[in-house]
């Protein structure tokens, strides 16, 4: 017998034997008092009524006080309204019965409203009416016990661990980007997020779609500069990090030396191609040759001696050894060499019109970017990861320039599939941080191994910590860190009776023992529609999740996606009126994406 059914089948059929002596004893003198002293005030007896209330409720059974047409009518009458109750409460059980689940029983035992107070939206609207925001934060459910709405405030980070087919797209980042009340950065593989909120974000501000695998079938229409955000070795550093890591399958292991000289190399050649104005496709070009000394040449040229000189110094090593630190470098840039994805980052001519998207500009209002990419060979991920820090770094610093060092409208960044598309090796260190200036970062994983083969097992419980907001949503198989979960969540007690019987007497003997709240096995087979949360300073809550579906924005989100589903029409059966093909600037201020996709 698993936990959830231990801790509601003991005592059920003595509570039910209770009611029914209850009934018997109470209940039936009382309606056959009722009825008869009913019935005569419709119809005055000849003889008055006796006064005792025994005598008067079993008169009719004894015979001294027997039922006329009055009381047989009113018996019956009252029984038709018992029988409708009865059928009433049925149909209401039943519905509810749907509803509800097996894995609700343990809510009783989980956090009471009392317990879970400052996630309530009473609390979380007051903080947010503080940051001058009228939405109260990200919305996570609804309590299993008392219904109560649940919200991670806007200074709250989160950490969303959700297996495959569990409605996380639907009932947590999408709905959590439309209600966003500022900025948002959605990373994703597949187009479906985009798809649900598009056509919403676009109604209050831009929409730029970075699409260089055609996740989503975007053009090219616009492009960003991912040296822009190489200002000095350390972001040069960061990303040739980021590169590495995005660039590798899973659990891929290499070379520790060779993998740290390559990443000091390709961080060399970032930087130099940024001092030198460059496009980031020369450093592609530069791993191919691998002695070329220009971007040692640039680096020193634009005072940055010391990477110069470590640049240089790779160059100047035996062939061997040289070959060995350059094709590593050259597989953590592979992304650079796919000519889809150089459309999205490099100037198509030196006259390109097109928009080049500016992250200091996007974070100074409620625009939308979504980050698409697919993992495997020939990932746009490391550029996703790129885009992504570089989009959040300018959010930090335009905090920086605010009141209490904040951002006055908080910014969302949703990173869906973190471990497939954005593997932001520095996010761990940054979580608590970001809280503190309005910068919300909500992280999805399928399992606690994905965030493991990313972020190592250190990395991964340090993130799991410092997240204010920890879900789990479900179809999870991994039995250590379900074990976790179920010691987190708790144990409670129960009494256990146990009964003998022998030839002359009998015996009965009860215990107190515990049990897990949610065993493993219960956390595994944890259906959809329902999600455990943890906050910070607060006891476990079983949460019921509330898809888009029954969300206030439904119908304009359902056709948004129909909108973003249907087939496009081949250009070729255009009027060949359009030098319009050519995709044109618009005004600085304005910069939408209907505007800038040019059938």
């Amino acid at each position: 017998m698993s936990s959830l059914d231990r801790k509601y089948t003991a005592g059920g059929g003595e509570v039910a034997l209770l009611l029914t002596l209850l009934f018997a004893l109470v209940g039936i003198p009382a309606i056959l008092y009722v009825l008869a002293s009913a019935g005569h005030a419709l119809t005055p007896r000849t003889a008055p009524l006796p006064t005792g209330y025994w005598e008067r409720s079993l008169g009719v059974v004894t015979g001294d006080l027997p039922w006329r047409t009055t009381e047989i009518v009113l018996a019956a009458t009252l029984g038709l309204v018992a029988a409708a109750l009865f059928v009433l409460w049925g149909i209401t059980r039943h519905q509810k019965a749907q509803r509800n689940v097996k894995h609700d029983r343990a809510a009783p035992r989980m956090a009471t409203v009392r317990d879970v107070a400052p996630f309530t939206q009473k609390q979380a609207k007051a903080k947010a009416a503080r940051f001058g925001v009228d939405t109260p934060g990200v919305m996570l459910g609804k309590m299993v016990r008392g219904g109560h709405t649940l919200y991670a405030s806007w200074e709250d980070t989160l950490l969303h661990i959700w297996g495959t087919r569990t409605g996380k797209t639907t009932s947590q980042a999408a709905p959590s980007i439309i209600e966003a009340p500022g900025p948002v950065i959605a990373t994703s593989n597949k187009r479906d997020l985009s798809d649900l909120t598009r056509d919403i974000r676009a109604a209050d501000g831009d929409v730029w779609v970075f699409d260089p695998q055609g996740v989503a079938g975007e053009k090219p229409t616009w492009w960003w500069n991912p040296l822009t955000y190489v200002t000095d070795s350390e972001r040069a550093a960061e990303m040739a990090n980021n590169f590495a890591a995005g660039s590798r399958d899973v659990g891929a292991k290499g070379d520790g030396h060779f993998d740290s000289a390559g990443k000091d190399l390709l961080a060399g050649l970032l930087l130099a191609a940024a001092v030198g104005g460059e496009p980031i496709e020369r450093v592609h070009y530069w791993l191919t040759r691998s002695t070329d000394e220009t971007p040692a040449l640039l680096l020193d040229e634009h005072g940055w001696t010391k990477e110069a000189d470590s640049v240089a110094s790779t160059i100047h090593q035996p062939e061997k050894y040289r070959g060995s630190v350059y094709s590593t470098a050259l597989q953590m840039a592979a992304c650079l060499k796919n000519e889809k994805i150089a459309a999205w980052v490099n100037p198509l001519r030196p006259d390109d019109d097109r928009p080049q998207f500016d992250p200091q500009s996007f974070v100074h209002g409620k625009h939308t970017l979504y980050a698409l990419s697919k993992e495997g060979a020939g990932t746009a991920g490391p550029l996703v990861t790129a885009l992504t820090v570089a989009t959040v770094t300018a959010a930090e610093e335009h905090a920086v320039t605010q009141r209490g060092g904040r951002l006055a409208t908080p910014m969302l960044c949703v990173l869906d599939e973190a471990a497939n598309v954005c593997r932001w090796m520095n996010l761990p260190n940054l979580y608590s941080h970001y809280g503190s200036r309005g910068i919300v970062v909500s992280t999805f994983l399928q399992s606690w191994s994905q965030g493991v083969d990313v972020w190592g097992e250190s990395g991964m419980r340090k993130l799991f910590s410092t997240a204010n907001v920890v879900t789990y949503g479900g179809n999870v198989k991994e039995e250590g860190y379900l074990k976790m979960l179920s010691e987190l969540i708790g144990k409670y007690t129960y009494t256990s009776v146990s009964s003998s019987k022998q030839k002359d007497s009998g015996s009965t003997s009860r215990q107190d023992a515990t049990d897990d709240i949610m065993s493993v096995a219960d956390l595994s087979a944890l259906p959809k529609g329902r999600a455990v949360m943890f906050g910070s300073g607060a006891r476990a809550v079983l949460l019921r999740t509330i898809p888009i579906d029954h969300r206030p924005y439904a119908e304009a989100s359902r056709a948004s996606e129909e909108a973003h589903n249907r087939p496009t029409v081949d250009t070729v059966d255009h009027e060949p009126t359009a030098p319009a093909a050519e995709p044109v600037a618009p005004e600085p201020a304005g910069n939408r994406w209907a505007a800038l996709v040019k059938e």
